[in-house]
């Protein structure tokens, strides 16, 4: 069972590299808010997979849950700052 998790991390972190690629090169700026959110979420599910592999879920679900308010966080405070940056140039 612990080789199955491994795979599924595994399969997770490649799987992230999409969302990076979509921060990276979005055309636009919410594509690129979009993206930093997904990335946040599958790296979330990830530490959570961690926890399990380590069998200490009760540790990372601690952990996880900090990390998705600062994830949330981060993205609404992104979104503002974009927002006054693109009402100010016009």
């Amino acid at each position: 069972m612990e080789s199955f998790f491994f795979g599924v991390a595994l399969a997770l972190t490649v799987i992230l590299l999409i969302p990076f690629y979509r921060v990276y090169r979005g055309p636009a700026v919410g594509d690129r808010l979009l993206g930093a959110s997904a990335a946040g979420t599958k790296t979330l599910t990830l530490v959570l997979l961690i926890g399990v592999l380590y069998d200490r879920l009760d540790m990372f679900v601690d952990i996880s849950m900090g990390y998705a308010i600062l994830n949330f966080a981060g993205v609404i405070a992104m979104s503002k700052y974009f927002r006054t940056q693109t009402t100010a140039g016009r």
